[in-house]
């Protein structure tokens, strides 16, 4: 359920707050782009509707390394505040996420249990130099689908449970995951095991265990822990772009996980990586996440950007900027303004049918997801990627498994 912010959001013109927002994430990623207009368009914006876009979008560290770039006195004094609040919290948060990762790591090493981390702060070290970039209030793990149940099971000797809600068929056959919590509300610890990456009805890679295969190492606390390779990174930060577009989600976090997981990949890597997707089954997924970044954040001049601009010639700029008659200069990443403003979030009607590439996106899920949203009196296919699907199956399977 999307909380009172969002909606409060939804319903406000916030195109000049969008505006600021976007300026810091594009100082960011070109700090020769020059300074943040933060103090002379101060007055003009809302420090609450800032707060809340930025803190939606996961992106509020971002900003504030953005303000801090630009020099004393860019933001105004009550957003710098909030920001320094936010940050510390996120160090807070990211540190128990780490010490719960080795704990995690050791008992899965010990039964010799193959897995990789997923996102996180290993993830926002690797792409940023920093474990605090984004909170992580989650530790996601992957495993083979062979290896699931014994990884639950060593899981639960270091008190971790199944959440009430993942014990059910919805979650373990079909969403390919569980979430485990261990401890009470105040200190509660939450891993999120996945044999999948992606939910029925959106786009899924077809070799899941591939993500195992190709691991790297990461360094942390004077050991190393195995994490997914700089190809899976970007396409995975894809996919949940591809996720959050159609579940009308606020993104941008992902969309500049996006940016900086291209941004460290040579062009030989970065062509190789064109290929890698396609045999995923996952090539306009890539492409998507890649143009979003691109209108987010500017054009990076890459083979990748060069491919996903001419693939996606179809759906313009002002399909990806805006939808209606309230056109806000932003993305998809910033889903927060009314009826779809921020971001690519319900394109003109056959932009996400089967006619055209971007179409394909969700054409690996089954029958019984795609004919909830098919084409009836004119209508977008919207939920051609199961959105309502997915109620009608879990009304169908909410029944608890072990």
């Amino acid at each position: 359920m999307q909380e009172s912010a969002y909606q409060r959001l939804r319903a406000a013109d916030c195109a000049d707050e969008v505006a600021y927002v976007q300026a810091c994430l594009r100082l960011f990623f070109s700090p020769c782009m020059g300074a943040v207009a933060g103090g002379a368009s101060a007055p003009s914006i809302s420090i609450a509707r800032v707060a809340d876009i930025a803190r939606l979008n996961k992106v509020a560290i971002f900003v504030l390394k953005a303000l801090s770039r630009a020099g004393a006195g860019e933001g105004p004094s009550e957003l710098l505040g909030w920001l320094d609040t936010y940050r510390r919290r996120t160090v807070s948060m990211n540190s128990s996420g780490i010490m719960d990762s080795l704990a995690i790591h050791r008992v899965l090493r010990d039964r010799q249990i193959d897995f990789v981390f997923l996102k996180g702060p290993f993830q926002q070290q690797l792409l940023y130099g920093d474990h605090f970039m984004k909170p992580s209030g989650d530790v996601d793990i992957l495993v083979s689908q062979a290896g699931f149940a014994k990884a639950r099971e060593a899981l639960r000797a270091i008190g971790y449970e199944v959440a009430g809600q993942s014990r059910s068929l919805w979650w373990l056959r079909f969403l390919g995951e569980q979430h485990m919590i261990r401890g009470g509300d105040a200190k509660a610890s939450t891993v999120d095991l996945h044999y999948r990456l992606q939910q029925p009805g959106s786009p899924s890679p077809r070799d899941t265990d591939g993500f195992l295969r190709r691991k790297r190492e990461v360094g942390i606390a004077g050991g190393h822990v195995p994490f997914i390779s700089a190809s899976d990174t970007l396409l995975l930060s894809c996919i949940s772009v591809a996720k959050a577009f159609f579940n009308r989600e606020p993104c941008a976090g992902y969309v500049c996980d996006v940016r900086a997981s291209a941004g460290r990949l040579s062009e030989a890597e970065q062509r190789d990586v064109l290929d890698y997707a396609t045999g995923q089954g996952l090539a306009d997924t890539l492409l998507l996440g890649l143009r979003a970044a691109d209108v987010l954040l500017g054009g990076a001049g890459t083979v990748l950007s060069e491919r996903a601009t001419r693939i996606l010639s179809r759906i313009d700029n002002a399909d990806l900027l805006h939808n209606g008659d309230r056109a806000l200069a932003v993305v998809v990443a910033l889903a927060a303004a009314p009826h779809g403003a921020l971001g690519i979030v319900r394109p003109r009607a056959g932009a996400l049918s089967g006619r055209g590439r971007l179409g394909r996106l969700g054409r690996s899920q089954p029958a019984h997801f795609r004919t909830a949203g098919s084409r009836r009196g004119g209508q977008p296919v919207t939920n051609v990627l199961g959105i309502k699907g997915q109620q009608i199956w879990k009304n169908s399977f909410n029944r608890e498994v072990n």
